[in-house]
């Protein structure tokens, strides 16, 4: 299939993520006939920098693993939908454990400097405590979240948190990421028209769905510290 037939399958007269550059769009990244074979591993490479190295934090997760997985099921690209899967998910787990290891080895350093204005030793110890709280929670959906999902896990290694516990949670999160919104594409690109035509509004819907619960999280927190100083403020309660 050439490199203008999922646009064309799609029903649009663009790539079907028309939110992002060319050189970022997992439909011209994956559907481009000169990869062949190797277009499966430059998807976990991508995978890889955007979950595990700071510098990847503009690459298009969600949506190229929702569209690799659509590509699959059209057969774009040729490969075991199976095999798909344990790839990615091998990569997204790495790439947080990559990070993970940066924070761990190179944050201390930043953190430590007593006069440093932007890296405080009091956020260190907020965000170690924050994530020793919510550590599962948090690191599973931060998987959801552009941008956040790069940096969570330097954080976390900043933060030392528990490296037993960091390796659980990480892999849960990079299989219900990784791999449900790859197979999310899979079932649904090829079998729901209005998912092929609409594949902007889904990328955005599966980012807002993620953050509820961190929004509730942090209005839950937030109200409990409001009680606690009004509570401080007037001990009789009159």
């Amino acid at each position: 299939m050439s490199s203008f037939a999922l646009p064309a399958m799609l029903g649009h007269g663009h790539a079907p993520t028309g939110f992002l550059p060319p050189w970022l769009d997992p439909a011209v990244i994956l559907d481009n006939p000169a990869l062949g074979p190797w277009v499966v591993l430059l998807a976990c490479a991508i995978i890889f920098a955007e979950t595990g190295l700071l510098i990847g934090f503009f690459l298009p997760g969600d949506s190229l693993l929702f569209t690799g997985g659509l590509l699959v099921a059209t057969g774009v690209i040729h490969f075991n939908i199976w095999a798909v899967l344990a790839l990615l998910i091998l990569s997204a787990f790495l790439g947080n454990q990559a990070g993970y290891l940066i924070g761990l080895k190179a944050g201390p350093a930043i953190f430590n400097k007593p006069d440093s204005r932007l890296f405080k030793r009091e956020n260190v110890q907020k965000a170690h405590a924050f994530f020793e709280k919510h550590g599962g929670k948090a690191l599973i959906l931060a998987r959801f979240v552009p941008i956040v999902r790069t940096f969570v896990p330097v954080i976390v290694g900043v933060a030392r948190m528990d490296r037993r516990h960091f390796v659980i949670f990480n892999a849960i999160g990079a299989v219900l990421w990784a791999g449900g919104v790859t197979l999310l594409g899979y079932v649904l690109g090829d079998r729901v028209p209005w998912v092929q035509k609409n594949l902007d509004l889904i990328f955005i819907l599966i980012v807002l769905v993620s953050i509820i619960p961190i929004i509730v999280e942090f209005s839950k927190g937030y109200l409990a510290s409001r009680r606690t100083r009004r509570n401080a403020k007037n001990p009789t309660g009159s």
